[in-house]
């Protein structure tokens, strides 16, 4: 057992990667945001998401302190929106509970809004040098070759197994280097598809390699088809470009972002906008559709343009409606279909109101 961890970490004091952001320094605070922006993100995608983040919050009083949309925005094409919501509860939580000092133990961070239990221990383990057992996805597929483990590892019980395997490899020293080394070698050696078995330090006693299954391991998640769902962005536009954007629920999708209002009656728009919006529509114009898929469903989205003339005094800027100038930069958080149609109108504003459709009815 010994082995698997030294091993592992002369690998990594050859290879391993020793220059990412967040360990230059492993402070508690990178390391937690670092680690809530990888849960199912790819490292070179939050690179720049990371290092903006920490220009604008640098210390975990900074991140308290703002507000959701502000902490949103910085969040806005990272998707899987909770994690900064979470976030942002977190840090006023360890400030106005903690007095703004960091857990030190598995349980006390594995408590906080969003953070499991290997979320937890990779913290522990990166920024207290904790002996604590990591298993995110690159570890699973690790431990899954190695000891030739059956199965899907998001099935719970494949799971447990796997936990198992991991905690009795956790050395007592060099932890953070360690658990580093481990999700270094199933990003870059043991991957997916391809594995570079042959660069592996552990190549000689994985089972999956000895038994020629790593191409079978570890198990892929049993598919099945994802439903497809539609719905019609309605942008409301004013003659000075302005776009009206409504802020969604605190939960669910795209919780707390900004977006534009949704309808599935394309028949009766005008109607619909009058009466939600107290609004006139002028002229219409149906923008190309595009497919914008989440985990569990496609939803295939149709933005439609909607020409007015004047903004209505029932919908002022409030903390529920904004009207939003096409020639600014949003200070808010938006969703990534979002982000999509507002840059398509900014590129292509006066060509689509060149071939908009009066309102006749």
């Amino acid at each position: 057992m010994l082995s698997f961890a030294n091993k592992l970490l002369t690998w990594y004091d050859q290879h391993g990667r020793k220059d990412l952001p967040w360990q230059q320094p492993r402070s508690p605070y990178q390391v937690w945001i670092s680690e809530i922006m990888l849960q199912q993100t790819q490292v070179a995608t939050v690179i720049p998401y990371f290092q903006r983040f920490m220009q604008s919050f640098p210390t975990v009083s900074a991140l308290a302190e703002a507000t959701t949309d502000h902490v949103l925005q910085h969040w806005s094409g990272l998707g899987y929106y909770a994690r900064g919501r979470n976030l942002h509860k977190a840090a006023q939580f360890i400030v106005d509970e903690l007095h703004g000092e960091f857990p030190t133990t598995r349980d006390a961070w594995q408590a906080l809004p969003g953070i499991g239990r290997s979320t937890a221990a990779a913290i522990c383990a990166q920024a207290f040098n904790l002996p604590e057992a990591i298993l995110d996805g690159n570890v699973k597929r690790v431990l899954a070759r190695y000891h030739a483990v059956e199965g899907w590892p998001g099935d719970k019980a494949v799971e447990n197994k796997l936990w198992i395997h991991a905690e009795k490899y956790v050395p007592q020293a060099r932890v953070a280097d360690y658990t580093q080394a481990l999700m270094d070698l199933g990003a870059v050696v043991c991957r997916r598809s391809k594995p570079q078995c042959t660069a592996c330090p552990l190549q000689k006693s994985c089972i999956a390699n000895k038994e020629n299954l790593t191409s079978d391991l570890p198990h892929r998640k049993p598919r099945k088809a994802l439903p497809i769902k539609t719905t019609n962005m309605l942008v409301l536009c004013l003659k000075d470009n302005r776009v009206l954007l409504e802020k969604r629920p605190p939960v669910g999708i795209w919780g707390g972002l900004w977006s534009f209002p949704e309808s599935q009656d394309r028949e009766s728009l005008a109607k619909y906008c009058q009466q939600n919006f107290a609004v006139a529509v002028k002229s219409t114009k149906s923008l190309a559709s595009f497919r914008h898929t989440f985990s569990h469903f496609h939803l295939d989205i149709t933005p439609i343009l909607l020409h007015i003339d004047t903004k209505p005094k029932q919908i002022m800027d409030s903390d529920s409606y904004l009207w939003y100038n096409l020639n600014e930069p949003a200070n808010f958080g938006l969703a990534a279909p979002m982000q999509k149609i507002l840059q398509d109108l900014e590129n292509n504003i006066h060509d689509t109101y060149d071939s908009m459709s009066e309102i006749t009815d």
